[in-house]
């Protein structure tokens, strides 16, 4: 195998392990987004788990994190809670740091 192929591979390897990395911390955030979300809610118990868990599945509709944002907003306004863009895009973006902590220190 010459250099070129094993630099190759290092990065494919790489990139196969961020992207796996990424997954799961996005999976995680919108998990911690969803029991956020539930509180504000006033749910409780088995339905913030069922709540935490429809937040995770909102993710797989379309590529990005507009579903999931589109998900939670449309339940605050439903719900008439006051909640803005930017709170809950902060709100989003302290969870996904939140996730990568947990998932880098196992």
């Amino acid at each position: 195998m010459s250099s070129f192929d094993k630099r190759k591979e290092g990065f494919e390897n790489k990139f196969a392990h961020d992207e796996e990395l990424r997954f799961k911390a996005e999976a995680r955030r919108n998990k911690l987004l969803g029991a956020w979300a539930a509180e504000k809610l006033g749910l409780e118990g088995a339905e913030a788990e069922a709540y935490a868990k429809s937040v995770v599945l909102a993710d797989f509709e379309e590529p990005g994190d507009e579903d999931v944002y589109r998900k939670v907003k449309g339940d605050f306004d439903a719900k008439g809670l006051d909640v803005s863009e930017h709170q809950l895009r902060r709100e989003m973006a302290d969870l996904m740091d939140k996730a990568l902590a947990d998932i880098q220190n196992g």
